[in-house]
């Protein structure tokens, strides 16, 4: 009778220890078949939910460096209609004009070097022939789109083809700054609300995995406070069954 209780308070001690150690009540099948593989189901969501949300970063990536780069595009903007305005002086010398000139060409190539700066993780929106990026949105397949933005050939293009030789060309070229300033801000918009979805999804994936946790922890985390007491215990029950033995 001795032995079989002292086998029985070791058994239950090295249960004991191992929820301790772990922090888990459920640590295998063999502690709870039914509630194990609930928990592995949890778990393989919760790794699900994990996969979408570095899905979601990369996305988020892409649109704040495009983000980045038309801010950029549209800054300079504001400095190349400063320039033109100077261009539409009647009372430039031909010196002065081919100045502003050469400066209004150095400010147009800049806007193609902002643009061809602007990629992420291999990902160029903001170039001629780049695509929308769809980002994985939930563990369904879902996704959202990050729709490009061509900022090559709607800001850079129409400008790149413009010059303030003389008066006549500089208000041309107001015309077209103008026109691509509104196209600029428009992309700005999209954009920003492109990363904005991307934002708000993440947020909500990030409480719904609160959320699974804590359903998991309901399941399969021990009281530690319960089991440290019951360990103590038990270590007293078996020097109590070893004596008695």
């Amino acid at each position: 009778v001795a032995l079989r209780n002292l086998n029985a308070t070791n058994l239950a001690l090295g249960q004991t220890q191992d929820k301790v150690s772990t922090g888990l009540k459920v640590i295998g099948a063999k502690d709870d078949a039914s509630s194990f593989a609930i928990a592995q189901g949890i778990r393989a969501e919760l790794k699900g939910i994990g996969a979408v949300k570095q899905g979601l970063s990369n996305g988020q990536g892409v649109a704040t460096v495009a983000i980045s780069g038309t801010t950029e595009v549209s800054n300079l903007l504001a400095d190349i209609k400063k320039k033109i305005i100077e261009g539409l002086n009647p009372a430039n010398t031909s010196e002065q004009q081919v100045i502003l000139n050469a400066d209004f060409v150095g400010l147009i190539g800049q806007i193609l070097t902002f643009v061809q700066n602007a990629e992420f993780n291999g990902r160029n929106i903001l170039e001629s022939g780049g695509s929308n990026v769809n980002v994985i949105a939930d563990t369904n397949g879902g996704s959202l789109t990050l729709r490009a933005q061509d900022m090559e050939g709607t800001a850079f293009s129409p400008l790149n083809a413009q010059n303030l030789a003389n008066t006549s060309a500089a208000s041309a070229s107001l015309t077209v700054v103008n026109s691509v300033i509104a196209t600029v801000n428009t992309a700005l918009g999209q954009l920003g609300a492109d990363n904005r979805a991307l934002t708000f999804q993440d947020s909500f994936l990030t409480a719904i995995s609160d959320a699974t946790e804590e359903g998991l922890g309901a399941i399969v985390d021990a009281d530690l406070a319960k089991e440290s007491a019951r360990l103590q215990a038990l270590q007293v029950k078996q020097q109590l069954s070893v004596q008695t033995l």
